[in-house]
């Protein structure tokens, strides 16, 4: 196995800082517990509520869901730790947990689900839209652009193969539109928009300001349709987020040009600004456009921190459906911030150089990663290819600034 060479390698074994209670996004009542409601039952109750007594030697933690160990694992260093033993049994649940509601996510331009399971815990559910061989046009404005459900789960395997561990685990689901949507949701909007094609399929399209009519309809086959299923980060009323606008947003204009496109010297002005003053911001923001260029998404207009942890801390990177659109053609234009800042984590750099030989090869590590996904082939070949490309040319930016 490349990929279990690859994090046994010394360069995925850096000790992370220790953590403090401080530094924790949540503390725990170490005394609550919870139980099963009864046996042969997934859905669980607070111990106050509960009759069932502990096994013996079990602590309170042991009776945590694994969403919700997730969630108090996440600390000012990482969204969940390298050696992660829980993520096996998260992604589990996530690809095959019961579904007992399903509702619409209010904004965005295009149709998302809110997935809740019997414990309490919950997913966003982006539907398929297109093949894994469908390229978006070459015609389209990255804004107009379709948000791809295999997208989102190559890009979590990618962050971790990148050991960023900033995106939240998403697995791949297939969903019986009737009996896991329809049948079960209380959102009287998205029931009105239930039908059945012409091929006999059940068909919906919900409400939203893109891609929700009966032209953009999701259909299944006939009533099974793939999606990926993310878990969901603390809601916001326990763990507040701050949403950041990216310095190197893209203008969102069909004919106008952002200051960065037009300013070769935008960095200068971007070191002076706060935060990216000081700290390792402007450097999170380098490891972000990283991500961004191997997948080709162009559509990072922010980013968001948990607000506890103030300045000092990772950047989130949500929201990667647009990534994995082409594989023909690369993108140069998101390398901006590496290119005009010339800047670089050490170890970020030591990693992508690894990820370029034989051994690690980015591409055969991240096949290997999205292989055990229910969705498997998650990405067709020449995104694959693409990738060892991509990292070539990223590599090359970096060496055209060490020689300057």
């Amino acid at each position: 196995s490349k990929l279990k060479a690859l994090f046994e390698h010394p360069l995925y074994n850096l000790p992370v800082p220790e953590v403090t209670e401080k530094d924790k996004l949540f503390i725990i009542n170490p005394m609550e517990k919870f139980s099963l409601r009864s046996s042969g039952s997934d859905e669980w109750v607070s111990s106050s509520k509960a009759e069932t007594l502990l096994p013996t030697g079990k602590t309170a933690y042991d009776t945590y869901p694994p969403w919700l160990k997730f969630h108090i694992g996440i600390n000012r260093y990482e969204l969940y730790p390298r050696r992660d033993p829980l993520l096996p049994t998260l992604l589990r649940d996530l690809a095959t947990k019961r579904i007992v509601s399903s509702v619409q996510k209010s904004g965005g331009t295009q149709l998302k689900l809110i997935m809740t399971f019997p414990n309490y815990g919950q997913a966003l559910f982006k539907p398929m839209k297109q093949t894994r061989d469908q390229e978006t046009p070459i015609d389209f404005f990255y804004f107009s652009d379709f948000e791809r459900h295999n997208a989102e789960i190559a890009a979590f395997h990618l962050d971790r193969i990148l050991d960023f561990r900033r995106i939240p685990p998403v697995s791949g689901r297939l969903v019986n539109i009737t009996k896991e949507i329809r049948d079960i949701t209380t959102d009287k909007k998205l029931a009105k928009t239930f039908f059945i094609s012409p091929a006999g399929n059940v068909c919906f399209y919900g409400e939203c300001s893109y891609y929700c009519s009966t032209e953009h309809a999701l259909c299944g086959k006939p009533d099974r349709l793939e999606g990926s299923m993310a878990a969901l980060l603390p809601d916001k009323t326990l763990a507040k987020r701050r949403s950041w606008r990216s310095p190197w947003r893209r203008s969102y204009h069909k004919s106008k040009k952002a200051e960065w496109e037009l300013n070769p010297n935008y960095c200068a002005q971007v070191r002076e600004t706060p935060p990216y003053d000081r700290g390792h911001r402007l450097l999170d923001i380098i490891d972000m456009t990283i991500l961004d260029f191997l997948m080709g998404n162009m559509d990072r207009h922010h980013y968001e921190t948990f607000e506890k942890f103030g300045n000092d801390t990772f950047l989130l990177h949500l929201d990667n459906g647009r990534g994995f659109g082409t594989h023909s053609r690369d993108e140069p234009s998101i390398l901006a911030p590496l290119q005009q800042c010339c800047s670089i984590k050490k170890s970020t750099y030591l990693r992508l150089q690894l990820l370029a030989t034989q051994p690690y090869r980015l591409s055969d590590v991240l096949r290997e990663a999205l292989a055990a996904d229910p969705l498997a082939p998650v990405l067709a070949e020449p995104h694959l290819r693409a990738l060892d490309r991509r990292l070539g040319k990223v590599l090359e930016a970096v060496g055209h600034c060490l020689a300057r």
